[in-house]
């Protein structure tokens, strides 16, 4: 009873502090909203909802059935997960924050999978895209394209690091016990092929209703992961006006002499740890570190992903059984996974290619790479916000139809 009093009191006091925070400095808070209003109309909606949408249609097709069967025997022994995690795995990769906790949840209402392996599978699935990885992080804060092959390496190898250690989470969990109704001893593909057919069948709604109910689900979890982008922006904004994020950040100077990085990316991390983006833009501003240090910072909030996605995958789960405390702690096993990767291949990937010495030098083989990178962000900077409002419209009028039925 006393903790939990404790615990209302705490928030009680936190959300006061924020909404005065708010009152006596709205400049900056409407600075931080638009900020993060424009990341999300601008990138995410556009990058997300293609990926979303036709994953609420694979799944309602059988498609991902079929792949569950195909990749069993390489999921099952590797993380301990059904097959179906593979396509989980690979679009989370492919669309970034948080398709992997999206489709977890939807195939643990399917009761596709079991709570322990959704909590095993969510862990490891939600993951930075090679867009936001290379576009916004490398390019865009760094201005070095070179750059974005070791984080991405180093990102994506601590998300398989993840997975193989989760693997023994649960491992006495009686509730993880799977009866495997298909016939192992029969042909794969055509077992594969009976799965699609057969949850073809089951999902008896038209294709037209179909995509109408993908199109409205994948857009209403849009909007909350806007919110939370939005609100996490302002969090972090009021954080370092009030001098929280500094006092936090002295607190870590130590722990960085002791690893020998300079104290000064002790602020970056901080902010990092609620929001990523900001974290990463601040990493690549701090000039008394080498590119090494920065790389092994970067990696570290790419891997824990901040606050704000946290906060997204928690509302996701929330729907679901899957705990929230498993994919929070992998979050810093992945952190930490990801910046030993980054010291590891360092030297073998990012200096054998580049002609840096741990220079922020832009190499010049590197600059056509650049302009791609640049090129994408700058479409989806452009078309971007017409898809989006474009999007919601489509939204409105589904919404619509219906409530009227």
């Amino acid at each position: 009873m006393y903790k939990s009093k404790l615990k209302t009191l705490a928030l009680s006091i936190s959300v006061t502090i924020f909404a005065a925070s708010l009152i006596l400095m709205p400049g900056e808070s409407l600075e931080a909203s638009i900020r993060g209003l424009d990341m999300w109309w601008e990138i995410v909606f556009p990058s997300l909802l293609p990926f979303f949408i036709v994953s609420e249609m694979l799944i309602g097709f059988g498609v991902v059935k079929f792949i569950g069967v195909m990749l069993e025997p390489l999921m099952r022994p590797l993380f301990r997960v059904p097959g179906v995690g593979g396509f989980v795995w690979a679009m989370g990769m492919a669309s970034g924050f948080p398709a992997g906790a999206k489709l977890t949840a939807r195939l643990r209402q399917e009761e596709q999978i079991t709570k322990v392996e959704a909590e095993r599978l969510v862990s490891f699935t939600n993951s930075s895209n090679p867009l936001f990885i290379f576009g916004a992080v490398s390019v865009g804060f760094f201005q070095n394209a070179t750059l974005g092959i070791v984080l991405a390496a180093a990102h994506y190898i601590g998300n398989v690091c993840v997975g193989i250690i989760m693997r023994f989470y649960g491992g006495s969990d009686r509730n993880d016990v799977r009866k495997e109704t298909s016939n192992k001893k029969g042909f794969i593909v055509k077992e594969a092929f009976s799965a699609l057919h057969k949850t073809r069948l089951e999902d008896k709604r038209p294709i037209g209703k179909l995509l109408g109910d993908a199109v409205t689900s994948s857009i209403q979890t849009l909007l909350m992961i806007g919110g939370f982008i939005i609100l996490f922006s302002v969090i972090n904004k009021m954080l370092y006006h009030l001098h929280i994020t500094t006092f936090l950040a002295e607190g870590l100077s130590t722990l960085f002499l002791l690893f020998r990085l300079p104290e000064q990316l002790s602020i970056p991390l901080i902010s990092g740890m609620f929001e990523i983006t900001l974290g990463s833009k601040l990493t690549s501003g701090v000039t008394e570190a080498t590119l090494l240090h920065q790389a092994i910072i970067t990696s570290f909030i790419l891997g824990f992903s901040g606050f704000s996605v946290q906060a997204q995958v928690a509302s996701i789960l929330a729907e679901t059984d899957i705990r929230f405390k498993p994919f929070f702690y992998a979050r810093f096993v992945h952190g930490l996974a990801a910046s030993v990767t980054t010291i590891l291949i360092w030297k073998p990937i990012y200096e054998r290619f580049s002609n840096e010495q741990l220079s922020n030098a832009i190499p010049v083989f590197a600059r056509h790479n650049d302009a791609f990178w640049t090129d994408m962000l700058y479409w989806f900077k452009s078309a971007g916000p017409i898809i989006t409002i474009l999007s919601l419209v489509v939204y409105m009028i589904l919404y619509a139809q219906k409530r009227s039925v």
